[in-house]
């Protein structure tokens, strides 16, 4: 399979394709899967489209647990479900249309199965290795902004390695796929491509009018005039990136819900790190409180006890992680 990036709008992002010497990879992994093309890409850009990876029945199969969850049929330890910030207590009621997100799914049997899908660990290896954990597991159900001035489906421009207290970041890749058609219209994601080779950058809530998601951090400050570049996908439709690419998604523009399946995996050779003192301590705070008020205990959870309850091993050997 080839890497695919559809540009719509090519004036809003540029893609870079330099030229590499075998020593210089250090993004991925020697392996049989990715094309010499392909492993370019990625060091290059931080993040690799696989096009139709995912069968059709599979992603039907995860929609209709996640229906499940939201009838409240089946309720997964640990699993989190979310809703948007301008649906109030009052207002809310078990269904599809009131749960923009669940996650830590990793006691759900069905929609872990993706994460231990073939299709998916074979090029996973390539970034981590043959130790895989997955550490952390979302699907999505971003709603519509239609009459919703707010634009409160937005995802401000991020790096995912903000939230994760373990390294190296070079062992880490999250996998997403799409589990419909996405485009700027429904709020596919944008990346900005080559920041994977930078810093973590601080993050905070961004000072958005119409209010902000929980744990929807943002970075503080980028180089705003970077190049964007919105992946326009189809169900089944992969992409694989660094946990250092800054990347969000726009409002949703249509009458839909547009969903997407994904899980962040990690080299088991990966390590644990005490963030307190850096810039992530902010979420560190704000993860153990909500996971203290989930499990009605008072601060007797830290960072790395919830990262420990939700990573599993989904291929090779447990070594640190």
């Amino acid at each position: 399979m080839r890497c695919y990036v559809n540009i719509p709008h090519p004036t809003t992002g540029t893609i870079s394709s330099a030229s590499f010497h075998p020593q210089q990879f250090q993004y991925t992994l020697d392996n049989n899967v990715l094309t010499l093309e392909q492993r370019k890409f990625y060091e290059e850009n931080g993040f690799l489209v696989i096009k139709n990876l995912v069968p059709d029945a599979d992603i039907q199969r995860f929609r209709n647990e996640f229906e499940k969850i939201c009838r409240k049929e089946v309720k997964p330890l640990g699993l989190i479900v979310m809703r948007d910030v301008t649906i109030s207590k009052s207002e809310y009621a078990p269904s599809e249309k009131m749960t923009t997100k669940v996650q830590d799914f990793q006691e759900d049997k069905e929609l872990f199965r993706y994460c231990t899908l073939p299709e998916i660990l074979k090029y996973v290896e390539c970034f981590t290795g043959p130790n895989i954990m997955a550490m952390h597991t979302m699907l999505i159900n971003k709603p519509p902004d239609s009459g919703n001035c707010k634009k409160t489906s937005r995802h401000p421009l991020h790096q995912d390695l903000h939230y994760f207290p373990f390294r190296p970041s070079n062992l880490i890749v999250c996998a997403w796929t799409a589990m419909e058609h996405i485009d700027r219209n429904n709020g596919c994601l944008v990346v900005l491509p080559g920041t994977h080779k930078g810093s973590l950058k601080p993050h905070d809530y961004p000072k958005w009018e119409g209010g902000v998601n929980k744990m929807f951090h943002g970075i503080q400050d980028y180089e705003e005039n970077n190049a964007r570049v919105h992946l326009v996908m189809e169900k089944g439709d992969t992409v694989f990136f660094h946990p250092l690419l800054i990347h969000g998604s726009g409002q949703n523009k249509t009458q839909g819900f547009r969903k997407a399946i994904s899980c962040h995996f990690a080299s088991a050779d990966c390590h644990y790190i005490d963030v307190k003192g850096t810039s992530q301590e902010n979420i560190e705070k704000e993860v153990v409180g909500i996971a203290n008020k989930f499990h009605g205990a008072e601060n007797s959870t830290d960072l790395k006890d919830i990262w420990m309850f939700r990573a599993r091993l989904v291929k090779g050997e447990r070594t640190n992680l």
